[in-house]
């Protein structure tokens, strides 16, 4: 189970994510950024009160952030397909608030990374402190070309602060006759035989072939 470091840790690797805030017009802004620190409380980022990023995150009270970690840029095969080489996804999607400067300076007493807070506030005094503290996200693992395992995925998905989330993967309901038509369909050896067959949800893409050529029509797709 992913810890509150473990997520923090996973973006920090990546470095800048993208950041996404309801416009308060219907729409969505997104910016380049990343967090700064973590705590029990929360992911940490800063921005300046005069920005519109600032005001719609306190408008909305609403955040989500994703990025990308891999390890080089994709190649084609000779048949001209893509070439993906292992990687990982991060994202969260959550609430914010804001800090005071007592808080800020109490933590910097104790955490150093909260110290480029404390310096940004007395050169660029519009700066302000938010905590990303109640989130669901996931982690994303691929391996597409199974170089490192014998399986293409790994989802873990995680929330904090008193949310929740949705396990991962479409599922087999009781309809299914056990024929492996969905085995034999599945690239990301995701499905386990039984009686019903089922889905493994760390492994599942998400991707519709087992729903698509089930007889049975016992694979529930997601959102219908």
């Amino acid at each position: 189970m992913m810890t509150i470091e473990d997520v923090y840790r996973k973006f920090d690797e990546i470095g800048c994510c993208s950041f996404a805030t309801p416009d308060g017009h219907g729409g969505v802004e997104a910016r380049i950024a990343h967090f700064f620190a973590y705590d029990d409380e929360g992911l940490y980022l800063r921005t300046m009160d005069v920005k519109p990023f600032y005001r719609q995150l306190k408008e909305s009270g609403r955040l989500a952030v994703c990025g990308e970690r891999t390890e080089a840029k994709v190649v084609f095969d000779e048949d001209n397909l893509p070439l993906f080489k292992p990687g990982y996804q991060m994202r969260v999607s959550g609430e914010v608030r804001e800090l005071s400067m007592a808080e800020v300076e109490a933590k910097a007493a104790h955490d150093r990374n909260f110290n480029v807070a404390v310096h940004d506030i007395a050169k660029y005094p519009e700066t302000r402190v938010l905590v990303l503290h109640r989130f669901h996200g996931e982690l994303y693992d691929y391996d597409y070309a199974m170089a490192r395992r014998d399986h293409k995925l790994y989802r873990e998905r995680f929330a904090f602060g008193g949310d929740t989330f949705e396990e991962p993967g479409l599922r087999i309901t009781d309809s299914c006759i056990a024929c492996g038509t969905c085995l034999e369909g599945c690239s990301f050896k995701a499905i386990v035989p039984g009686e019903p067959y089922a889905i493994l949800g760390e492994r599942c893409d998400e991707c519709g072939n087992c729903y698509h050529v089930c007889p049975a029509g016992a694979v529930e797709g997601k959102g219908r």
